[in-house]
């Protein structure tokens, strides 16, 4: 796999895995005030991304035959995060176009436009995307990373 397949497969399979849950707790859970929704997805969604995160990075390593130096690392996971942040809102917007704005009116304040509504929903599922893939990079690259003793040996 060539540097930029491994961002866009892990980034992708992270999307897919939220897709499928929204998916599958909207028509399985229909009260978005659920512990479902509102505790539940949250954690799976960050758990996923850290995971695939981590699944990225070692499969980089693979790619290498190395292990690979922090900054590389935390360059491969954030790539991951930016096509995961990108492609789960490019779902959402299909969500958007397809269901309505039904999913987002319990994040709406009342008399508080919906187009407002989503536009803060899209801007901070991608910059969170972005934040914690930045976090999630930096300490499974940490921990991944070439050593100086390492090399030494």
């Amino acid at each position: 796999m060539t540097p930029m397949k491994i961002p866009l497969k892990y980034g992708v399979l992270t999307t897919l895995g939220v897709m499928a849950w929204a998916l599958i707790a909207r028509s399985l859970v229909t009260n978005p005030a659920s512990i479902v929704h509102t505790l539940g997805s949250p954690i799976f969604f960050n758990v996923l991304h850290f995971a695939m995160i981590y699944l990225g990075l070692k499969a980089y390593e693979r790619e290498k035959g190395e292990r690979t130096p922090f900054k590389e690392g935390l360059k491969t996971g954030l790539w991951i995060s930016f096509v995961y942040g990108l492609t789960v809102s490019l779902f959402f917007v299909g969500v958007i176009v397809v269901v309505g704005t039904r999913w987002l009116e319990s994040e709406a304040t009342p008399g508080e436009p919906m187009s407002q509504v989503a536009a803060k929903a899209f801007a901070a599922l991608f910059i969170g995307a972005m934040v914690l893939g930045l976090m999630y990079s930096t300490v499974i690259s940490f921990f991944l990373a070439k050593r100086e003793s390492d090399e030494s040996k």
